[in-house]
């Protein structure tokens, strides 16, 4: 026989009590959170719906891209358009690109306008798209994409910067740095030219002697007028400046210039020299200089403690100038074991980089914890390249060091790296952090402010601590309150380039959050 229970209907009154009490005790506690953690609590809300977290995140204000080739930056779609407009050919085994007149083995890249089979060969030759069905690895797969569609680059720099800044408003992007060569000429790389025609005996100073009476310093204001007439070009196709201005037009651009240390040591040498005095001249919107293509490349490797010490010796000659570096985009089993100890440690200590860019290999340095206290103390970021460690290198989800740059407190930031060739974006760098690194709203805006504290643009910070994100004195009460309103604060932001983008910023947060 069922025996049934009773409750008094005092206790079942005083569960309604309890209930109402906390659900009372909840609604407070909401209402009284700012718009931070509310924002926080929400997000955490949506971790599990993908539609609403990419909306989210969509939407969310993003800082700065501090890590972004131009030429890997750009969709193969654009390119093949760029191709077909320009007459270039497309050879149908290899998909390289070429100058017309068309040979044997070689069709119009116009073709693959009309002909759907061709266009996708060619997107999957020219980018990471379906790398898989390639035979070849994602590592050789990415850097060989470079090769192919190189001639598709030929004279649109103007329109590849178009198509940059446009996705980088898209995803609420304020500030660029973007890796190019600046000082191209209709017969090549000045800076490289006559770095092949001096050539390198061992001596820097020599060298530098040498390179500046075979007329190196030509290469400043030839970059200095390339990069003004793309931006012109740029600003054209964007109509800025006028009612019709394409959101791209807001973005703020600065340059890095490109040094190819797979390249003889004459011309990286001359390429080092053409970066550092243009990151040193006030009026050139280059900000640094950056090693580029693959680390583990035959010349990289064995030139790779002579390239530092290069740059240890023209650090101090150029004192304006910055330095970011490709270092520890490197896994085992892709060069020796001793490949993988020493490259971030050199390139921060002997090259004294600002910034590092991947710093995927870290654990596997001489003294990794020794080493990330010491980026830590001195406030060495990492860019971190989350899409492109995936695809290039097979890094992901634990084997990423992200986690363990947190724990050491290294400054780190997300950055999109080469967004065309892996067919992403900076929001979507944004969700990969979320779904394979597990990361929180909050860890994202710190990200998102080191982006812009860490950029190379003029300027004091607005923060008197970068770590807590205190304000300089000069803004404290009117960041409480959100609103420009003294003088000494708006003279402060006003007088820097970087305190005005951090503040555009904070705004953004404001409106971002309030929404949510």
């Amino acid at each position: 026989m069922r025996k049934t229970i009773h409750r008094h209907p005092c206790l079942r009154n005083v569960a309604a009590v309890l209930a109402l009490i906390l659900l009372f005790a909840i609604t407070i506690a909401a209402q009284s959170a700012g718009p931070t953690e509310r924002t926080s609590r929400y997000f955490d809300s949506v971790r599990v719906s993908p539609a609403k977290l990419w909306t989210f995140l969509l939407k969310m204000p993003k800082g700065a891209d501090l890590h972004s080739h131009l030429s890997g930056a750009i969709y193969a779609e654009s390119y093949i358009q760029w191709a077909a407009a320009s007459g270039d050919c497309v050879n149908t085994s290899t998909m390289v690109a070429s100058q017309p007149p068309c040979t044997t083995g070689q069709v119009p890249a116009a073709n693959a306008l009309t002909n759907s089979v061709l266009f996708q060969q060619i997107i999957d030759a020219w980018s990471m798209q379906n790398w898989q069905l390639s035979g070849e690895s994602g590592h050789d797969h990415f850097f060989n994409t470079f090769g192919k569609f190189g001639v598709a680059t030929y004279n649109q720099n103007g329109s590849m910067l178009a198509e940059a800044v446009t996705r980088a408003a898209h995803g609420h992007v304020l500030y660029l740095e973007l890796m190019l060569t600046p000082d191209g000429t209709p017969t090549g790389v000045l800076s490289s030219q006559i770095g092949n025609k001096v050539g390198w005996d061992g001596n820097a100073a020599g060298t530098l002697s040498k390179l500046k009476s075979n007329g190196i310093d030509a290469a400043v204001p030839l970059a200095i007028k390339n990069l003004n007439d793309a931006e012109a070009e740029k600003d054209r196709l964007l109509k800025c400046g006028t009612p019709q201005a394409d959101p791209g037009c807001a973005v703020m651009i600065r340059y890095i210039a490109q040094v190819s240390r797979g390249a003889a040591l004459g011309p990286v040498f001359a390429q080092m020299v053409t970066g550092f005095a243009l990151a040193n001249d006030p009026t050139s919107k280059v900000v640094a200089l950056n090693l580029v293509q693959a680390e583990d490349g035959q010349a990289s490797m064995q030139n790779f403690a002579l390239h530092m010490q290069m740059l240890q010796f023209l650090r101090p000659l150029y004192p304006g100038a910055h330095l970011s570096l490709h270092a520890g985009e490197l896994v085992p089993g892709i060069v020796p074991p001793a490949g993988l100890t020493f490259h971030i440690h050199d390139s921060v200590m002997t090259a004294q980089a600002n910034r590092i860019g991947h710093g995927v290999d870290v654990m596997q340095e001489t003294d990794a914890d020794g080493l990330m206290r010491e980026m830590a103390r001195r406030n060495v970021m990492v860019e971190i390249c989350l899409s492109s460690n995936n695809s290039i290198l097979g890094v992901s989800g634990a084997q990423h060091p992200l986690a363990t740059y947190l724990k050491y407190g290294v400054p780190v930031a997300l950055a999109t790296d080469d967004e065309g060739v892996s067919r992403s974006e900076i929001s979507r760098e944004y969700l990969r952090a979320v779904e394979d690194q597990g990361l929180g709203y909050l860890q994202l805006k710190t990200m998102d402010r080191n982006s812009l504290q860490y950029a190379f643009i003029s300027g004091a910070s607005l923060w008197s601590d970068a770590k807590k994100f205190v304000p300089v004195a000069q803004c404290a009460s009117d960041m409480a309150a959100m609103k420009l309103s003294s003088s000494g604060c708006r003279q402060y932001v006003t007088g820097s380039e970087k305190a005005k983008l951090q503040w555009k910023l904070e705004e953004q947060f404001r409106e971002f959050e309030r929404a949510w």
